[in-house]
C-alpha cells in the first residue's frame, strides 16, 4: 500500500514539515554530487553503533563527534526510492501533527523521536560497524503521533491487489496499524541477519516513541479539532 495523501486538511501552513522535506533533497543532492566520496560522507555523518556503545571514532572522523551524528544521520538517505518514500510519508503525515505541536516543539519532537530510534538500533546491534541513515526513524514517530491524533482521518491509498492496482481510502488507524504489522514482521524475519539493510529497530522505536509523547500531549491539552 503507498498513501496518495490524507483528507485532513490543516490549519497552519506545514513551515517545519517544508523545511524537513527540503533540507533531507538539498543533503541528498549533495550525497549525489560526492560522487565516489559519498560513503566517506556517509560514514562521517551517519550513525555507527560500534562507535557509540564503545565511546570510540572509527575513521574517517565525525565533525560532530558520534553523538552529533544522531541528528546528522536522520538527513542522509541511500537512495532515490530510500529518501522518495521517507519524504512522501513525511509530507503526508508531518503537517497535521505540526499543527498540533506546533512550530519549534514539533521539530524538537521530530529530531527527538530520530534520536532515540537511532539508540534503540543502536543498542539492538552494538557491534555493527554500518552506518545508519535515514530519517525512517523520526518519521516512524510521526506516524505514531497521526494514529494517536487523528485516528479516523482518511488515507487515499494505492494499493496492489496482484494484477490490479485500486485506489481505496483507508481510516488513519487502519493504514497505520498495517504499516506497524509490516514492520514487526519484517524485524521477526530479518532480526537474525542484521536486519537485511534495513533498520527495523528503529522504525518500531521511533513509532512508540511518537505514540507514547502524542498520548501524553492528549491527557494534557486534551485531542485536536476532528478531522475533516
Amino acid at each position: 500500500m503507498i498513501p496518495l495523501k490524507d483528507l485532513n486538511k490543516s490549519r497552519t501552513v506545514p513551515v517545519v514539515t517544508t523545511f524537513l522535506v527540503v533540507a533531507c533533497f538539498i543533503v541528498f543532492f549533495y550525497e549525489l554530487a560526492a560522487g565516489k566520496y559519498v560513503m566517506y560522507f556517509i560514514h562521517a555523518f551517519g550513525v555507527i553503533p560500534y562507535e557509540i556503545t564503545h565511546g570510540v571514532d572509527i575513521p574517517p572522523p565525525d565533525p560532530l563527534t558520534p553523538y552529533g551524528n544522531l541528528i546528522s544521520h536522520q538527513y542522509l538517505h541511500g537512495g532515490f526510492f530510500h529518501i522518495i518514500g521517507n519524504m512522501l510519508f513525511l509530507w503526508i503525515f508531518g503537517d497535521n501533527v505540526e499543527d498540533y505541536f506546533g512550530k519549534i516543539p514539533f521539530f524538537l519532537f521530530y529530531t527527538f523521536c530520530g534520536i532515540v530510534a537511532a539508540l534503540i538500533q543502536v543498542f539492538a546491534y552494538p557491534d555493527s560497524v554500518a552506518p545508519l541513515i535515514g530519517a525512517s526513524g523520526a518519521i516512524s514517530g510521526v506516524l505514531g503521533a497521526y494514529f494517536i491524533l487523528y485516528p479516523d482521518a482518511r488515507i487515499v491509498t494505492l494499493v496492489f491487489l496482484g494484477f490490479f492496482i485500486d485506489i481505496i481510502v483507508i481510516p488513519a488507524y487502519i493504514w497505520i496499524l498495517f504499516w506497524f504489522l509490516m514492520q514487526f514482521l519484517s524485524l521477526l524475519s530479518t532480526a537474525s541477519v542484521g536486519g537485511a539493510g534495513v533498520a527495523w529497530f528503529a522504525h518500531i522505536g521511533g513509532f512508540l516513541t511518537g505514540l507514547l509523547i502524542a498520548k501524553g500531549l492528549i491527557s494534557r491539552k486534551g485531542r485536536p479539532v476532528k478531522a475533516i
